[in-house]
């Protein structure tokens, strides 16, 4: 399955309350069951606290490793939803058709980050993962981490799982409701299909592919940006350094490209003028330690 081979791991992360379970890796979306960490005790003896420092990175190593098999569990229940018929496929055109002609709702389970930029007319918008506005010291480390780790380049926040998903779907559409699911790339929807399924819902259509996949004539759209837009941000997509704004230039032409080339000579600069900024401060403090 094309959607599925997708890579999950920007697109997850880390909630601080321990008692919301709003990590994906630690819902029961992955695994039935859930892993009680006991927290770490560190001594003040520096053997000790090296000792507990080795030990906290075995427990993120083991709890890497179990992500992994948690998430490949997850991909091979998804393919069996498909694969047993219990969740339709449908491609962003058939899609499309289905809107129009059978009036079916469209469920866009898509991060307020992305759906802000380009959403289906007349689609209900409930997220599955949203960004984590908490600011306690453990959700602001993950976000720093995240950010270090590539979010400065991606533009993908620190994501946390929404437990009101499911009752806030139940909320609007009753289980006999014939739902069209879409994320952005076709992974997240598929783990809002196996909540919905396994809540009660029969009449269940997987967007393939998500809107990322979809052709402007395909969906009737809403927002400043394409759909194959929407999901790209941070310094890649600020330079036009994504495949998706690569075929978007071949289609738009040079007028295209100029933009992001003008971006990047600006980007050049600033990073010139803060070097030589940083030269010429550091050569000003010598002078007055000197004197």
């Amino acid at each position: 399955m094309e959607a599925t081979s997708l890579s999950l791991s920007p697109l997850i992360s880390i909630s601080s309350n321990p008692n919301s379970n709003r990590r994906l890796g630690k819902t029961n979306l992955f695994n039935s069951s859930s892993r009680n960490h006991k927290p770490l005790q560190f001594q003040s003896k520096s053997t000790s606290t090296y000792k507990g420092i080795v030990k906290a990175q075995a427990v993120d190593e083991d709890y890497e490793l179990k992500q992994v098999k948690d998430m490949a569990a997850a991909r091979k229940r998804w393919e069996a939803l498909v694969r047993e018929g219990k969740v339709k496929v449908l491609t962003p055109k058939e899609a499309g058709y289905a809107i129009q002609l059978t009036g079916k709702t469209l469920l866009d389970v898509r991060p307020s980050i992305e759906h802000e930029k380009a959403w289906v007319k007349g689609s209900t918008w409930i997220p599955i993962f949203d960004a984590d506005t908490q600011l306690d010291a453990g959700t602001l480390s993950r976000k720093v981490t995240s950010y270090m780790m590539g979010g400065w380049w991606s533009g993908v926040p620190t994501l946390s799982f929404n437990n009101q998903f499911i009752s806030k779907v139940t909320e609007q559409f009753p289980n006999d409701t014939d739902l069209i699911i879409a994320c952005q790339k076709g992974l997240r929807s598929l783990a809002a299909c196996e909540l919905l399924y396994n809540a009660g819902y029969r009449n269940l259509f997987w967007v393939q592919g998500g809107l990322e996949a979809s052709e402007e004539e395909d969906l009737e759209r809403e927002g400043p940006q394409p759909f194959k837009l929407a999901g790209i941000g941070g310094l890649s997509g600020f330079l036009g350094w994504t495949d998706q704004q690569r075929a978007q230039a071949a289609k738009e032409g040079w007028g295209y490209r100029l933009v992001f080339t003008a971006r990047l000579i600006v980007v050049v600069l600033a990073a010139d003028a803060l070097f030589l900024g940083v030269q010429q401060l550091a050569h000003y403090l010598q002078e007055i330690r000197a004197n």
